[in-house]
């Protein structure tokens, strides 16, 4: 369904953001750009548990919920997947973020997920984790590296991923169940999406 112009109204019980598609054809980039001291990234296999607690400590500021809500066996074949890659951020022995990959379509690759705790921002890891995962991405066979943001995410994403290289390609309006009204986020989360019931 193709919107037309004009206002839509939105269910009480529901959420309406703006995502924007911004992709990349080759890498902006360079490989190898340190991290400051004292942080690092890590490849690793993660559990359904601790995948579930890592993106919950991150997305929680700004209402991610799709793996808090997929069942356990669904988000446990996509961990699992050899085309789904994961990097966790770590501040001495502390997960602060998460670089997720995928690669699942044939010749593309999706930065599914790229974030940090929010006490982690601004200690200059955007660029780091931004040319691990242009690298980590590009040294497959692909021709198209994609990510999505929406007006949830912090107002820093869509201005960072323009800087990275990325060019913005689609809108697209999602509307979904607030997740705080399901208890997969508590009722005070996000208070610059208010909750209307």
């Amino acid at each position: 369904m193709t919107l037309t112009t004009g206002k839509y109204d939105v269910p009480a019980t529901h959420i309406a953001t703006v995502i924007t598609t911004l992709e990349m054809t080759a890498p902006t980039m360079g490989p190898g750009l340190p991290f400051p001291d004292g942080f690092s990234a890590r490849k690793e296999d993660l559990s359904v548990e601790a995948f579930r607690a890592l993106f919950r400590k991150v997305g929680t500021p700004w209402l991610w919920t799709s793996s808090l809500t997929a069942p356990d066996a669904e988000l446990a074949a996509i961990l699992t997947d050899p085309n789904v890659d994961y990097w966790v951020i770590y501040q001495d022995q502390d997960a602060i973020g998460l670089v997720e990959l995928d690669f699942r379509e044939e010749g593309a690759c999706e930065l599914l997920l790229f974030g940090l705790v929010a006490e982690a921002t601004g200690q200059g890891l955007g660029r780091p984790m931004m040319a691990l995962a242009q690298t980590e991405a590009f040294t497959r066979n692909i021709t198209r590296f994609h990510v999505c943001t929406c007006h949830l995410d912090s107002p820093q994403a869509l201005p960072f991923y323009l800087k990275a290289g990325f060019t913005p390609i689609k809108r697209t309006v999602e509307v979904f169940a607030d997740p705080r009204l399901s208890g997969h986020h508590s009722l005070d989360t996000a208070p610059h999406v208010p909750c209307l019931t």
